[in-house]
């Protein structure tokens, strides 16, 4: 893996037109995009990134959920001329721990795309079947076709996460795993997947009143989990696998953007406005029509 080469630029779908929001991009990125084994440990660590920041927010909640409500729409009309323009597919990924606000952004950013063509994968414990396969094995049978935007609800890092929490597998074990996820992110960004990755990043003060929360709250208490109690008294482990993996899988084909997440508005401004970015980027166009038809009359 290691092979100290230097720093290159990310793909230019993946930077916005404006320069303003290009460079605040930039600063909610793990550092400058990386080849694989570029020395893991020179990308700052998520003790760099604030997550009660509101880097886009325009200084009062209502004022940013009026924002999201209109870049939902815009997104809505783009993601229509996505499916239809069947050049490209969309994977997004949104990852982070317990609370971070997953569910949230799929409803917030995604709720008002079109069911045909916008599809949202939740990713739980392998099953039987799928631990009999290797570990990507499941992940590669949820891409998005032609014209698809699949939107990853936790997702592939989860192997190289509680894996790494629990003690199973090695630390070598976890290296590999990083290659092949690099290699594995590559091969789909080179035929036609546009893979836009989130880390929603929370402090665990904000955690503890989220799950508070689905306790008092009858509405969401079956939200709630035992389990997420024991992964929470993880939270310094799971910190250092975040920071091995945005580190090393920050590549050029699918950079990482740290999102600030204690505030669910903002979070959902911000890959709301970011997701646009992407999707202005690629130019997208209707297919033209049958020349055959230009004249025709429907009776």
């Amino acid at each position: 893996m290691p092979n100290n080469l230097p720093s290159v630029q990310t793909s230019p779908v993946f930077q916005a037109s404006d320069k303003a929001l290009a460079e605040l991009w930039a600063q909610w990125q793990p550092g400058p995009p990386r080849l694989p084994g570029q020395g893991a440990g020179k990308a700052p660590t998520l003790d760099h990134f604030s997550p009660g920041d509101k880097p886009l927010s325009a200084g009062n909640k209502a004022a940013d959920k009026a924002a999201v409500e209109a870049l939902a729409t815009e997104l809505d009309a783009l993601q229509n001329l996505f499916y239809a323009d069947k050049r490209y597919k969309l994977l997004v990924v949104l990852q982070g721990t317990d609370t971070s606000g997953k569910d949230g952004t799929i409803r917030g950013v995604f709720g008002r795309m079109s069911a045909l063509g916008v599809h949202a994968v939740g990713w739980k414990a392998p099953t039987e079947t799928e631990l009999a396969h290797d570990y990507l094995w499941r992940i590669h049978q949820q891409m998005p076709q032609a014209g698809d935007i699949t939107v990853f609800n936790r997702s592939h890092y989860e192997d190289v996460l509680v894996p790494v929490v629990n003690g199973w597998i090695t630390p070598e074990q976890q290296l590999q795993r990083l290659a092949h996820i690099n290699d594995f992110e590559r091969m789909l960004s080179e035929t036609g997947t546009i893979v836009l990755k989130f880390l929603l990043h929370i402090s665990p003060e904000e955690q503890r009143e989220r799950l508070q929360e689905r306790l008092d709250d009858p509405a969401k208490h079956w939200k709630f989990s035992m389990g997420d109690i024991e992964v929470r008294k993880q939270w310094a482990d799971y910190r250092k696998a975040y920071n091995t993996l945005l580190a090393a899988t920050h590549t050029p084909w699918a950079p990482w953007t740290i999102v600030p997440a204690d505030s669910k508005t903002h979070r959902n401004l911000m890959v709301a406005t970011l997701l646009r970015e992407v999707l202005r980027n690629l130019d997208l166009r209707y297919p033209t029509g049958d020349a055959e038809l230009e004249h025709f009359t429907v009776e």
